[in-house]
């Protein structure tokens, strides 16, 4: 299964998205067992920014407000969106028990650092202020990134405990991409894997960090590459689950930072899965895909529970 699936190719930015796209358009949907509320939304952008895209999903009968989870998609900072996510959000709302605020943040390098993270706090901001009209414990806050995504949930805390909230109570780290150096033993020596190509990471940080700094540079902005925080930075962040795989060129980046988040005193789980490639979990009907998915589950009920 993992031979069949087509490789990224970010030379040709053009052409990775669309094969992006077409993939997406072509995931399973969830056929959730209880019914869900799927709305499409816009919330306030950024001081000067466009408004963000977001799809917010809650189980459709609810008898308190519950839990909310921001959630960021993969895709190399410069592709992914809504349709990536749908199935697992949907999942995520029914089992879980949560709503999700899934956010179609700017894609670079049209929209290079800062605007994905920018959006994201847009949207938290959003489900701090608003998030109670949508069944949402505005108390009980999460973010769950995947890739891409996950180290923008992990800038995101530290963001947003320095701008003064909203407060975050988990962050869910999926495979992050956070380490713009890419000198970690994974992503030297695993230069041929399912999903995720170490061939394209520096071009990723390339499209990411136009106009702000090089890429391994001493002047990346540890809010764009969170593997560059001291342990004073990440004092005080949320508990925390790093997600890695054995067959990923980014698994050494997200199985350091967990070890950061470690050394700075925060209560962080780090689940390894042996075998599996870059985010597995999308591919439906495998065994490990499903105790992926499981283990997920089971995490965000238990850290967002209050």
């Amino acid at each position: 299964m993992a031979a069949s699936l087509p490789k990224a190719d970010l030379s040709d930015l053009a052409a990775a998205r669309e094969a992006e796209q077409m993939v997406s358009a072509h995931l399973p949907v969830h056929e959730s067992s209880v019914p869900l509320s799927v709305q499409d939304m816009t919330i306030p952008g950024p001081p000067g920014a466009p408004d963000v895209r977001a799809r917010v999903y809650a189980p459709a009968e609810r008898s308190r407000p519950l839990p909310g989870l921001l959630y960021l998609h993969g895709g190399g900072f410069v592709m992914g969106g809504l349709a990536l996510i749908d199935s697992p959000a949907r999942m995520l709302a029914e089992r879980a028990g949560v709503v999700v605020v899934a956010v179609d943040y700017r894609l670079a390098p049209e929209h290079a650092y800062p605007a994905a993270l920018e959006d994201s706090y847009a949207a938290l901001v959003w489900a701090g202020d608003r998030g109670g009209d949508h069944g949402i414990d505005t108390e009980r806050l999460g973010v769950l990134g995947e890739s891409a995504g996950g180290g923008l949930a992990a800038a995101l805390t530290m963001l947003t405990r320095e701008r003064g909230g909203p407060r975050l109570i988990a962050q869910f780290l999926d495979a992050p991409t956070v380490d713009d150096r890419l000198n970690t033993p994974s992503m030297r020596n695993l230069p041929d894997t399912p999903v995720w190509q170490s061939v394209n990471s520096p071009i990723s940080w390339s499209h990411y960090l136009h106009g702000t700094a090089t890429p391994g540079a001493p002047d990346v902005p540890v809010h764009a590459a969170p593997a560059r925080a001291k342990t004073a930075d990440l004092e005080g962040l949320p508990p925390a689950l790093v997600v890695a795989y054995q067959v990923d060129p980014t698994r050494d980046e997200g199985l350091d930072y967990a070890r950061l988040l470690i050394e700075a005193g925060v209560p962080t789980d780090i689940r390894h899965y042996g075998k599996a490639f870059h985010a597995a979990h999308f591919i439906p009907g495998t065994v490990v895909g499903t105790r992926m998915i499981n283990d997920r589950i089971e995490a965000v009920r238990a850290m967002l529970a209050g």
